[in-house]
């Protein structure tokens, strides 16, 4: 009858800091952003911390029933305060999640995220807990159990290796600002290229630009290149670098004709009049050797083409202006001369950078043939002419 009555007195606890005090808190709460907020509410610190009420009254009182063995009543106290313990531990992991969850939430959240130094503080109170729990149940003094510590040490690092490795490299990340929450990050040697969404204690998860996530332990940040776009897209400007590859049998010098046609154009009007001018004061000091062509110096295509590029660029509405605009020639190579056009464009999105990229490129193969300029490419089955039959057939009586 008296354990009934005990475990009675507990549920009546149970149902009186539940129903009653649980419930007036909760519409206390209610008035606050706190108790508005669904996500926050869903931790649910409070009712965990209720639950230690009806073990509390069964440790309390588990002395007072008559006839009832020592052992038992120590075995059952020692049950309850462990169950406390834990509910205790659970309460305070809650709570630092709401921690959490509420600094995730402010705008210096994605350059300091804390989420991997809560998941430390948790496995740390888990830790004493499970010391607590284990001192309660056998029933003796923690700092038994903490003695003992020094000589488990090794085996604790050892234990415990990924998880100091990943504090370490955490506070690396967040010390020198590696890598931030949003930041597009590429590692090919883990398949990630992507924003980040994530930094925890042991992972970061990136979402990958065909939205799938790729979880990287985070050491690996440290140990691993990477490379931050972060700079790029606070600039506000996208590196453009492609090359033209012209076939080099094309290259020539222009004559008369030329220079009077390609000087009709607006982004080279100014140019070849200056070029003229220029070979003109050059080729004047020559005297007598300017008969021979070879001793003057002339225009060319390539290089004509090179200063209408320029010009385009300077006058494109879709190229920053303020950062480097630059048209170069590269080492020749098999497959032609490579002709690099390096700029930047006005945009970090990518779609619109690669609408701009293509429209600059469009333009220029599109133009090439007003400079008697001919892309390189490999050849092709429609590169060929096939011989005749009559061809043919002469070829094999032959």
């Amino acid at each position: 009858m008296a354990l009934l009555l005990l475990a009675c007195a507990a549920l009546f606890a149970n149902y009186v800091v539940k129903a009653l005090l649980v419930r007036a808190l909760n519409r206390v709460l209610s008035l606050t952003a706190y108790g508005r907020d669904p996500e926050l509410r869903r931790y649910g610190p409070i009712e965990r911390l209720a639950n230690v009420m009806p073990a509390l009254v069964i440790s309390s009182g588990i002395a007072l029933v008559p006839n009832m063995p020592a052992a038992a009543v120590i075995v059952i106290r020692n049950v309850s305060s462990a169950f406390m313990i834990v509910t205790v531990a659970m309460a305070i992991s809650a709570a630092l999640n709401i921690v959490d969850t509420i600094y995730h939430r402010r705008s210096e959240a994605r350059l300091k995220p804390i989420k991997g130094y809560v998941q430390v503080v948790k496995i740390a109170i888990y830790v004493i807990a499970a010391l607590l729990v284990i001192a309660t149940l056998i029933d003796r003094s923690p700092l038994i159990l903490l003695s003992g510590l020094g000589a488990m040490a090794a085996v604790l690092i050892l234990v415990f290796q990924d998880t100091l490795l990943s504090l370490v490299a955490g506070i690396q990340i967040s010390s020198t600002d590696m890598v931030r929450v949003g930041d597009w990050i590429e590692m090919p040697g883990q398949n990630a290229d992507g924003d980040v969404v994530e930094i925890a204690l042991h992972t970061v998860k990136v979402q990958n630009f065909d939205k799938t996530i790729t979880t990287i332990p985070i050491r690996k940040l440290v140990t691993d290149p990477v490379k931050n776009w972060r700079a790029m897209q606070e600039a506000g400007g996208r590196r453009i670098k492609r090359s033209l590859h012209l076939d080099q049998t094309s290259i020539r010098f222009l004559d008369c004709e030329d220079e009077e046609r390609l000087s009709k154009l607006d982004r080279l009007e100014i140019y070849l009049k200056r070029k003229q001018e220029e070979l003109a004061e050059w080729n004047g000091k020559l005297g007598e050797r300017a008969r021979i062509p070879a001793n003057t110096r002339r225009a060319t295509n390539i290089g004509t083409f090179r200063a209408y590029v320029q010009n385009y660029l300077r006058k494109h509405p879709g190229v920053r202006q303020d950062m480097t605009i630059m048209v170069r020639q590269l080492q020749p190579q098999p497959n032609g001369l490579p002709l690099e056009i390096y700029c930047f464009a006005n945009t970090t999105g990518w779609g619109i950078y690669e609408g701009i990229q293509s429209d600059i490129f469009d333009h220029l193969f599109a133009i090439l043939p007003e400079f008697d300029l001919r892309v390189f490419q490999n050849p092709t089955g429609g590169d060929f002419r096939f011989r005749s039959p009559e061809r043919t057939a002469a070829g094999r009586h032959g």
